[in-house]
């Protein structure tokens, strides 16, 4: 199955709920175990501030990717156009922008091995 655009991403994702066949995977407050609550002075670790399923965690990351990628084009058209001449800072949209495509591909293929892992076990 392929996925035609970012877009498709969610509907696609919202297909398959994730909690009718894997248990949660939240981290256990720090304190239960028997240690400090907090991390660096700052962190708690007793109730996640964030709590996004795995889809969500994806959807928002990829559209982060995307939004990097516009901004490195709309740099390059800036610079080609003219309406800046800092070749600095449009190299490093579009370096940044680049970084995180091919983390985001690293990723994917970490998760493509595990599902092909995962779909090879026997029951």
């Amino acid at each position: 199955m392929a996925i035609q655009n970012v877009g498709n991403l969610q509907s696609i994702l919202n297909n398959y709920n994730a909690k009718d066949w894997s248990k949660s995977a939240e981290m256990e407050s720090f304190s239960e175990l028997g240690g400090s609550s907090s991390v660096g002075g700052s962190l708690t670790l007793d109730q996640p501030s964030n709590t996004k399923s795995f889809s969500e965690l994806l959807a928002s990351s990829i559209t982060e990717v995307n939004g990097m990628q516009q901004d490195a084009d709309k740099a390059i058209q800036n610079l080609v156009t003219g309406k800046t001449k800092n070749l600095h800072e449009t190299m490093l949209a579009v370096e940044k922008a680049e970084i995180a495509f091919k983390t985001m591909n690293q990723i994917r293929s970490k998760v493509i091995d595990a599902y092909k892992e995962v779909m090879r076990m026997q029951i």
